[in-house]
């Protein structure tokens, strides 16, 4: 398939992608957006020139606000519609575009020219735990090497919920949090920014259909509820982490920032690049089991850009592919208990990190607790992440000669106040 707008063969948005974003111009306000090739296309105007009337749509202003969450939440079959159509639309032989010279300078504009916002509003955050690199790699690091994996990490979905309210999309800066800290020399701690400020490389999935309390769902009904998914930075204070994790977990150290790409790429987008997971072993429990390939071939990499560098450095390349816990069995573990979901959740996958050292998804495994520095160009070296260094995250999927991108999620940090 092929488009009459001229696209790259390495750009993210090819016609087989066309991911749902909201973004504003100078112009218009907040609205829904489809990335194709460098164009943003303003998919409220095709309502408007009633490119949509032969949809099941009864009130096309939900492709007029600051959200995705109304149209997500008109459910599965209509967001097959509407990518349908506007695939059949940007398609090289239809002409009710490309032959409508005032149509198209209305509907698309280009990227550069739009500021890309949150792409759904947030109601609840999880973070998992579900890269057994990850979970080794630290598990060695701070326990003992032979026995990194606590005992129900191979049993369940580890995870925990986040803060819905400090995400933010990518250009959005976050900055150095402060908390208090134990250093192993200190009698007692003490209060000030982090000294270990990291990333962490992640995907998450975001749901566009709510459940009712006291139900769950099954691996397989998973996908009935997963709108698409985004790259997501999950940022982290990793001294202020150590002294306040004993006893209940994540809290000032990962609630301060987390970042997302602005792109929600569909899971109808990613079909084709479905692949086996890791073997799980011991057997899962019934309610964790599931047929079919169910991990995604997502390449990622993650890139710094210091200060007064003009290039940045690619210090990471991962693959989505490695998680042992697929998002089917992560949604299935979330509800079991009965927990409700809501339109708009977003659920991290953890960070992830692959078989080899250059493969590791955060700075506290690049650098194996700050012990292996990383060296820049201009020679100067990272144990943690500095004010002023930009972490730029990518992630795509190709095959056949078709890439499926999500764009980036860039970032800036900034000092502490």
């Amino acid at each position: 398939m092929h488009s009459w707008i001229q696209i790259a063969p390495d750009c993210d948005f090819q016609i087989q992608n066309l991911p749902f974003g909201i973004f504003q111009a100078p112009d218009r306000d907040p609205r829904v957006g489809v990335a194709i090739g460098e164009y943003v296309l303003d998919v409220y105007v095709l309502t408007q020139h009633r490119l949509f009337d032969m949809l099941d749509i009864e009130d096309p202003t939900v492709f007029h606000r600051p959200y995705l969450n109304d149209f997500m939440a008109l459910g599965r079959p209509i967001w097959r519609q509407v990518r349908g159509r506007i695939s059949e639309l940007l398609r090289n032989d239809n002409p009710e575009i490309r032959d409508n010279r005032t149509l198209m300078n209305e509907c698309l504009l280009k990227q550069k020219d739009v500021q890309m916002l949150m792409p759904v509003r947030v109601p609840n955050y999880t973070d998992f735990y579900s890269s057994i690199e990850h979970a080794t790699n630290v598990g060695s690091m701070f326990r003992d090497p032979a026995n990194a994996l606590l005992p129900n990490w191979r049993h369940l979905p580890v995870g925990y919920h986040g803060r819905a309210s400090s995400i933010v999309p990518s250009g959005v800066p976050v900055r150095r949090p402060k908390g208090q800290t134990k250093p192993a020399d200190a009698a007692t701690p003490l209060f000030g920014p982090t000294q270990q400020l990291d990333f962490e490389l992640e995907v998450a999935f975001i749901t566009g259909q709510p459940t009712a309390l006291g139900t769950s769902l099954t691996p397989e009904e998973a996908e009935e509820y997963i709108f698409g998914m985004v790259l997501f930075n999950d940022w982290s204070a990793r001294d202020i982490q150590a002294w306040e994790y004993v006893p209940l977990g994540p809290f000032l150290a990962k609630n301060f920032g987390s970042s997302i790409s602005p792109w929600v790429v569909t899971l109808d987008a990613l079909e084709p690049f479905r692949v086996p997971g890791p073997v799980q072993e011991p057997k899962v429990l019934p309610y964790l089991e599931f047929s079919g390939n169910k991990n995604l071939d997502i390449q990622l990499e993650v890139a710094l850009q210091a200060p007064g560098l003009a290039e940045e450095t690619v210090i990471c390349r991962s693959n989505y592919k490695y998680m042992y816990w697929n998002m089917n069995q992560q949604l299935a573990h979330h509800t079991v208990n009965g927990c409700n979901i809501e339109v708009g959740d977003l659920y991290a996958s953890g960070t992830i990190s692959g078989p080899t050292p250059d493969s590791y998804g955060s700075m506290l495994e690049l650098t194996w607790r700050g012990t292996k520095p990383l060296t820049l160009p201009d020679g100067s070296q990272r144990k943690f992440l500095h004010d002023g260094d930009v972490v730029t995250m990518r992630g795509f999927a190709e095959r056949n000669g078709v890439r499926i991108g999500f764009g980036e999620v860039r970032t800036e940090i900034l000092p502490a106040l």
